[in-house]
This record gives structure tokens, C-alpha cells and sequence, in this order.
């Protein structure tokens, strides 16, 4: 699985960072970004809720 987030819809609205924030984190653009390298089969679930949560539908997840 991978995540990726548009940085051109992101809004840095933080849902993301609270759901999987294993994953997800902010960058000194205060946009997100995320770590692809810590997916793990633990964590997959809470980044697909990560996606689903999204309100601008920034996270894309490619299984």
C-alpha cells in the first residue's frame, strides 16, 4: 500500500496527523505528507480512514 497527498488540495486541516500519525505528518508548508515507509499491516486500516476522512479528498491510496 502507498498514500500519497495532493499538495494542491491539502489544507492542512490535520485530520489525517490524527488518525494515522504514524503516517501522516506536516511539512513547514503546514501541509501534509506522508511516510510511506511506515505503512505497515497494522496501520492500513487507519490510512484508508486517514483517506476517507479527508474533507478536500487530498490522500490517495494506491493497495
Amino acid at each position: 500500500m502507498k498514500a500519497k497527498v495532493n499538495k494542491d488540495a491539502c489544507i492542512g486541516c490535520g485530520s489525517c496527523t490524527a488518525i494515522a500519525s504514524d503516517v501522516f505528518e506536516f511539512e513547514d508548508d503546514g501541509l501534509a505528507v506522508a511516510k510511506n515507509e511506515n505503512i505497515t499491516e497494522e496501520n492500513k486500516e487507519e490510512v484508508r480512514d486517514a483517506a476517507e476522512s479527508c474533507p478536500t479528498s487530498a490522500i490517495e491510496v494506491e493497495e
